[in-house]
């Protein structure tokens, strides 16, 4: 079942308890986060930060964000990916510099 994403910024948060809200772009009722709904986030969210978002319905009623995302912020995957691309980038130009010096070492 595939899900409409919400987006809205990030209102208040409580970094010490790993909660906070969000007011949604739509105008609707400020919606509650919880930390576990930015899993694999590169970084922990700021107050500010927009907020892109599923909605779910608790047990007790309420509803919630889940599957959430910061814009702009890589998943760790990402970051990881983007990490490994440019250690690889390196080593091409180190083997690259490295062939070139001894070129020049065997031509003389």
């Amino acid at each position: 079942m595939t899900r409409a994403q919400h987006k809205g910024y990030l209102k208040a948060w409580k970094d010490n308890r790993g909660f906070g809200f969000v007011k949604p772009d739509d105008g609707s009722p400020d919606i509650f986060i919880h930390i576990s709904a930015l899993n694999n986030m590169a970084r922990r969210p700021n107050k500010g930060d927009t907020i892109y978002y599923n909605i779910a319905q608790d047990s007790d009623g309420k509803y919630r964000a889940i599957e959430a995302s910061i814009e702009g912020v890589p998943t760790l995957e990402e970051k990881k990916s983007a990490s490994f691309k440019k250690l690889m980038a390196l080593l091409a130009t180190v083997i690259g510099l490295i062939g070139a010096a001894l070129a020049i070492m065997s031509s003389q």
